[in-house]
């Protein structure tokens, strides 16, 4: 099932990527090289860091498929998927959930402590949200929206939490990507987001 969740949250990061392509009038090759980033960009840093090579998403090359395909879906239908926006927000939602999860797992695989653990949850989620943004040339929407990267790093905490008190990895994957989801949906639902410094508006 988590691997089944794992494409379906790399199509969703894909086509979403794409659309931000899209919208920022790239061309074909832009707007797919856009949508890998934003799929498997967070995996790739990771596993990079982690010296996990090559990484996972080149060895299985089906998740660089599932990636032009989520180009593909966006460049014939963005305004489509604009429409359908609160439903691409909800698999965005699972899909952050699942990456947090994921990274956890395998930061803690090899053999980091609670903090690296939470941070690999984190990275994996978002790192590809932020790649996509520096292409475009925008301030990385993580770093500035309701309750992303923190919901990603809250899953991440829940592994690292589960771990330490030894509880199995399948439960752990499950309860962290239960939280990650959950915090997101919840932000989105009430408009919930960190206090920003005092003196800024």
């Amino acid at each position: 099932m988590l691997t089944v969740l794992d494409f379906v949250g790399t199509f969703v990061f894909a086509a979403s990527g794409a659309l931000r392509g899209v919208q920022h009038r790239l061309d074909l090759l832009g707007v797919a090289v856009v949508a890998v980033a934003t799929g498997v960009g967070g995996g790739l840093v990771r596993d990079v860091l982690l010296g996990a090579t090559p990484p996972a998403a080149l060895v299985d090359e089906r998740y660089l498929v599932v990636c032009l395909a989520g180009a593909a879906l966006a460049a014939a239908a963005a305004a489509t998927l604009v429409r359908l926006r609160p439903a691409v927000q909800l698999a965005d939602a699972v899909g952050l959930g699942v990456f947090a999860a994921m990274g956890a797992a395998k930061g803690a695989a090899f053999g980091l402590g609670p903090l690296g653990v939470i941070l690999m949850g984190g990275l994996t989620a978002t790192g590809g949200g932020v790649i996509r943004d520096v292409l475009v040339l925008e301030v990385p929407s993580v770093l500035r929206h309701d309750l992303y990267a923190t919901a990603a790093l809250a899953g991440g905490a829940v592994y690292a939490g589960g771990a330490a008190l030894g509880i199995a990895s399948e439960v752990g994957l499950g309860a962290a990507a239960a939280v990650a989801t959950g915090l997101r949906l919840l932000a989105m639902w009430r408009g919930l987001r960190l206090p920003r410094p005092a003196g800024v508006s």
